[in-house]
Protein backbone atom coordinates (compact mmCIF):
# COMPACT_ATOMS: atom_id res chain seq x y z
CA UNK A 1 0.00 0.00 0.00
CA UNK A 2 0.99 3.60 -0.36
CA UNK A 3 2.15 5.64 2.34
CA UNK A 4 1.19 9.17 2.38
CA UNK A 5 3.04 11.88 5.02
CA UNK A 6 0.58 13.47 6.79
CA UNK A 7 1.40 16.54 8.79
CA UNK A 8 -0.79 17.32 11.93
CA UNK A 9 -0.90 18.97 15.45
CA UNK A 10 -4.13 18.25 16.63
CA UNK A 11 -4.45 13.94 17.44
CA UNK A 12 -8.54 14.77 17.77
CA UNK A 13 -8.69 15.74 13.90
CA UNK A 14 -6.85 13.71 12.37
CA UNK A 15 -9.28 10.99 11.16
CA UNK A 16 -11.04 12.18 8.80
CA UNK A 17 -7.94 12.64 6.75
CA UNK A 18 -6.68 9.28 7.63
CA UNK A 19 -10.04 7.86 6.96
CA UNK A 20 -10.47 9.54 3.29
CA UNK A 21 -6.69 8.21 2.58
CA UNK A 22 -7.44 4.50 3.64
CA UNK A 23 -10.98 5.25 1.20
CA UNK A 24 -8.31 5.34 -1.93
CA UNK A 25 -5.98 2.51 -0.58
CA UNK A 26 -3.51 5.03 0.97
CA UNK A 27 -1.62 4.28 4.03
CA UNK A 28 -1.93 7.49 6.50
CA UNK A 29 1.45 7.79 8.20
CA UNK A 30 0.52 10.67 11.08
CA UNK A 31 3.26 13.25 11.32
CA UNK A 32 4.00 15.70 13.99
CA UNK A 33 6.03 18.68 13.76
CA UNK A 34 9.63 17.72 14.87
CA UNK A 35 9.24 14.12 14.60
CA UNK A 36 11.72 11.89 12.83
CA UNK A 37 9.58 11.53 10.01
CA UNK A 38 10.88 12.60 6.54
CA UNK A 39 9.17 12.83 2.63
CA UNK A 40 11.85 10.45 1.60
CA UNK A 41 10.03 7.44 3.77
CA UNK A 42 6.59 8.16 1.40
CA UNK A 43 5.07 8.67 -1.92
CA UNK A 44 3.22 12.01 -0.82
CA UNK A 45 2.64 14.42 1.49
CA UNK A 46 -0.69 15.77 3.19
CA UNK A 47 -0.81 18.96 4.86
CA UNK A 48 -3.83 19.87 7.43
CA UNK A 49 -5.79 22.15 9.16
CA UNK A 50 -4.90 23.82 12.10
CA UNK A 51 -3.94 27.39 13.39
CA UNK A 52 -2.83 30.31 11.74
CA UNK A 53 0.71 30.30 9.81
CA UNK A 54 2.79 33.55 11.59
CA UNK A 55 2.15 36.44 10.00
CA UNK A 56 6.02 37.17 10.38
CA UNK A 57 6.45 34.53 7.17
CA UNK A 58 5.15 36.62 4.94
CA UNK A 59 6.59 40.26 7.08
CA UNK A 60 3.67 41.05 8.76
CA UNK A 61 2.55 42.12 12.25
CA UNK A 62 -0.10 40.13 13.82
CA UNK A 63 -3.45 41.02 13.64
CA UNK A 64 -5.38 41.27 16.85
CA UNK A 65 -7.54 38.37 15.32
CA UNK A 66 -4.54 36.12 14.35
CA UNK A 67 -3.41 32.97 16.61
CA UNK A 68 -0.60 32.51 18.72
CA UNK A 69 1.49 30.60 16.23
CA UNK A 70 3.00 27.23 15.67
CA UNK A 71 6.54 28.04 15.05
CA UNK A 72 7.48 24.60 14.95
CA UNK A 73 5.03 23.48 12.47
CA UNK A 74 5.46 26.43 10.64
CA UNK A 75 9.27 25.36 9.98
CA UNK A 76 8.70 21.45 9.26
CA UNK A 77 6.15 21.99 6.55
CA UNK A 78 7.88 24.49 4.86
CA UNK A 79 10.75 22.52 4.76
CA UNK A 80 8.52 19.60 3.49
CA UNK A 81 6.55 21.68 0.60
CA UNK A 82 10.16 22.68 0.04
CA UNK A 83 11.37 18.70 -0.13
CA UNK A 84 8.09 17.85 -2.45
CA UNK A 85 8.67 20.66 -5.19
CA UNK A 86 12.16 19.53 -5.11
CA UNK A 87 11.69 15.96 -5.64
CA UNK A 88 8.40 16.34 -7.84
CA UNK A 89 6.66 14.37 -4.96
CA UNK A 90 2.83 14.66 -5.10
CA UNK A 91 1.45 17.55 -2.85
CA UNK A 92 -1.85 17.86 -1.34
CA UNK A 93 -3.05 20.78 1.19
CA UNK A 94 -5.93 21.62 2.85
CA UNK A 95 -7.20 24.72 4.34
CA UNK A 96 -4.12 25.78 6.56
CA UNK A 97 -2.24 23.83 4.50
CA UNK A 98 -2.94 25.91 1.35
CA UNK A 99 -2.27 29.01 3.33
CA UNK A 100 1.59 27.87 4.08
CA UNK A 101 1.84 27.08 0.64
CA UNK A 102 1.09 29.58 -0.31
CA UNK A 103 3.30 31.82 2.20
CA UNK A 104 6.21 29.16 0.67
CA UNK A 105 5.94 30.64 -2.54
CA UNK A 106 6.20 34.16 -1.47
CA UNK A 107 2.82 35.14 -1.31
CA UNK A 108 0.75 36.71 1.78
CA UNK A 109 -2.35 36.31 3.54
CA UNK A 110 -5.94 37.93 4.55
CA UNK A 111 -5.16 37.74 8.36
CA UNK A 112 -9.08 37.94 8.86
CA UNK A 113 -11.53 38.10 6.41
CA UNK A 114 -14.45 40.57 6.47
CA UNK A 115 -16.64 37.90 5.18
CA UNK A 116 -15.92 35.73 7.89
CA UNK A 117 -19.43 34.69 8.40
CA UNK A 118 -19.51 33.18 5.24
CA UNK A 119 -16.39 30.96 5.65
CA UNK A 120 -15.99 30.24 9.17
CA UNK A 121 -19.10 27.98 9.59
CA UNK A 122 -19.09 25.10 12.50
CA UNK A 123 -21.45 22.86 11.61
CA UNK A 124 -22.56 19.92 13.83
CA UNK A 125 -22.46 17.97 10.86
CA UNK A 126 -19.01 19.30 9.31
CA UNK A 127 -19.66 17.51 5.60
CA UNK A 128 -22.51 20.19 4.88
CA UNK A 129 -21.97 22.78 2.30
CA UNK A 130 -21.99 26.24 3.34
CA UNK A 131 -21.16 28.28 -0.12
CA UNK A 132 -20.19 27.16 -3.61
CA UNK A 133 -16.87 27.67 -5.39
CA UNK A 134 -16.52 28.36 -9.13
CA UNK A 135 -14.04 26.01 -10.71
CA UNK A 136 -11.16 27.23 -13.67
CA UNK A 137 -11.47 25.75 -16.30
CA UNK A 138 -8.08 24.22 -17.84
CA UNK A 139 -6.92 23.19 -14.08
CA UNK A 140 -5.59 20.01 -12.36
CA UNK A 141 -8.80 20.59 -10.18
CA UNK A 142 -11.41 21.51 -12.93
CA UNK A 143 -10.42 17.77 -14.64
CA UNK A 144 -10.90 16.08 -11.29
CA UNK A 145 -14.08 17.74 -10.55
CA UNK A 146 -15.74 17.13 -14.09
CA UNK A 147 -17.76 20.44 -13.23
CA UNK A 148 -16.99 24.23 -13.10
CA UNK A 149 -18.66 24.56 -9.86
CA UNK A 150 -18.62 22.71 -6.06
CA UNK A 151 -20.80 23.05 -2.78
CA UNK A 152 -18.17 23.20 -0.24
CA UNK A 153 -17.95 23.20 3.44
CA UNK A 154 -15.61 25.84 5.13
CA UNK A 155 -14.18 26.36 8.65
CA UNK A 156 -11.52 29.16 8.30
CA UNK A 157 -10.96 33.02 8.68
CA UNK A 158 -7.74 33.73 6.50
CA UNK A 159 -7.07 33.49 3.16
CA UNK A 160 -4.92 34.38 0.45
CA UNK A 161 -3.85 38.06 -0.37
CA UNK A 162 -1.09 37.96 -2.88
CA UNK A 163 -0.68 35.17 -4.85
CA UNK A 164 2.73 33.06 -4.35
CA UNK A 165 4.68 32.94 -7.36
CA UNK A 166 4.85 30.00 -9.64
CA UNK A 167 1.03 29.05 -8.17
CA UNK A 168 -2.46 29.51 -9.97
CA UNK A 169 -5.61 30.05 -8.69
CA UNK A 170 -8.11 26.95 -9.60
CA UNK A 171 -11.49 27.77 -7.69
CA UNK A 172 -12.91 31.14 -6.01
CA UNK A 173 -15.69 32.05 -4.29
CA UNK A 174 -18.33 33.83 -6.51
CA UNK A 175 -19.77 35.56 -4.41
CA UNK A 176 -16.91 37.78 -2.17
CA UNK A 177 -13.58 36.32 -4.86
CA UNK A 178 -11.55 34.42 -2.03
CA UNK A 179 -9.14 32.24 -3.67
CA UNK A 180 -10.60 28.57 -2.56
CA UNK A 181 -7.76 26.64 -4.24
CA UNK A 182 -4.52 27.10 -5.75
CA UNK A 183 -2.08 24.44 -7.81
CA UNK A 184 0.96 24.13 -9.46
CA UNK A 185 0.71 23.28 -12.91
CA UNK A 186 4.50 22.52 -13.70
CA UNK A 187 4.76 19.83 -11.33
CA UNK A 188 3.50 16.13 -11.13
CA UNK A 189 0.58 17.15 -8.07
CA UNK A 190 0.40 20.42 -6.23
CA UNK A 191 -3.03 20.72 -5.55
CA UNK A 192 -4.40 23.14 -2.08
CA UNK A 193 -7.96 23.53 -1.26
CA UNK A 194 -9.76 26.35 1.18
CA UNK A 195 -12.24 23.98 2.20
CA UNK A 196 -12.06 20.48 3.99
CA UNK A 197 -12.93 17.47 1.54
CA UNK A 198 -11.52 14.89 4.11
CA UNK A 199 -15.10 15.61 5.34
CA UNK A 200 -17.28 15.54 2.50
CA UNK A 201 -15.48 12.40 1.06
CA UNK A 202 -16.88 10.25 3.86
CA UNK A 203 -20.52 11.23 2.91
CA UNK A 204 -20.44 10.86 -0.95
CA UNK A 205 -18.24 10.21 -3.80
CA UNK A 206 -17.73 13.86 -4.99
CA UNK A 207 -15.14 15.17 -3.22
CA UNK A 208 -13.77 11.35 -2.65
CA UNK A 209 -12.39 12.58 -5.97
CA UNK A 210 -9.52 14.81 -5.00
CA UNK A 211 -8.26 12.10 -2.92
CA UNK A 212 -8.29 9.55 -5.82
CA UNK A 213 -6.12 11.63 -7.97
CA UNK A 214 -3.74 12.49 -5.31
CA UNK A 215 -3.36 8.46 -4.73
CA UNK A 216 -3.49 7.85 -8.81
CA UNK A 217 -0.36 9.92 -9.11
CA UNK A 218 1.73 8.59 -5.86
CA UNK A 219 4.40 6.13 -7.51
Amino acid sequence: MKKVLVSYRDATAIEPYAAALRLVAVEPIPALPGSSHSSAQVSGVLLTGGEDVNPERYGEVPSPQTEVPDDERDTAELQLIAECLERDLPLFAICRGLQILNVQHGGTLIQHLSSVERHQCYNANRALPVHQVNIAPDTLLARIAETDRWQVNSRHHQAVARLGHGLVVSATDPEDGIIEALERPDKKFVLAVQWHPENQALAGPEQLKLFSRFAEALS
